[in-house]
């Protein structure tokens, strides 16, 4: 890290995380870092128009995603899937991941025991995955997605491999209990 970027760094104003979103039948816990600049603004789960989260979601299961947010979030409910972040707040540097330090955790494993119908948690991206892992264990009754992010920093991989990824997810939802760590990207 050079001089220029550890100040940056250390300006980097404090992000907080949204309540999850999570219904009684959920499923699977798709698991984000942070919410990035444009969530926060717009207070929306995924809402910079590039990334491809909902696209993804609504193309799991053949449909579009609608233009409004509480729809989205009734597509997602529906079928099972529930929303959090793995940090409740932290310092970031605009949306970049990679920046993001002296973060909390939310209390997921306190999620997962109010949610026992879980049966397993998508990472949405490395650094998802990379954080839980630093503040959770892992469950031996839980199946672990680790998926290329959603987000348009992450433009390596294309809308159609991230698509052909994250159809694990929907595995996971049709398939009975699991136990196992799924490397989909």
């Amino acid at each position: 890290m050079t001089l220029a970027s550890e100040r940056a760094a250390s300006a980097a104003p404090g992000k907080r995380s949204f309540a999850p979103l999570v219904d009684p039948r959920a499923r699977v816990l798709v698991l984000g870092t942070l919410p990035g600049e444009e969530s926060l603004r717009r207070q929306q789960y995924y809402a910079h128009p590039r990334n491809v989260f909902w696209r993804i979601i609504f193309g799991l299961f053949d449909a579009t995603p609608p233009p409004d947010y509480a729809q989205r979030l009734t597509f997602a409910a529906a079928h099972r899937i529930a929303l959090w972040d793995v940090c409740e707040i932290g310092e970031r540097a605009r949306s970049a991941d990679t920046t993001i330090r002296l973060e909390r955790p939310n209390a997921v494993d306190r999620l997962l025991d109010r949610h026992p119908l879980i049966r397993g948690i998508a990472f949405n991206g490395t650094t998802a995955r990379r954080l839980h892992d630093r503040y959770f264990a892992r469950r031996a009754n839980l199946t672990y997605l680790a998926l290329p992010s959603t987000s348009p920093a992450h433009a390596t991989i294309d809308f159609t491999r991230k698509l052909a990824c994250w159809r694990a997810l929907r595995e996971v939802l049709e398939a009975g209990e699991g136990g196992s760590t799924v490397h989909a990207g």
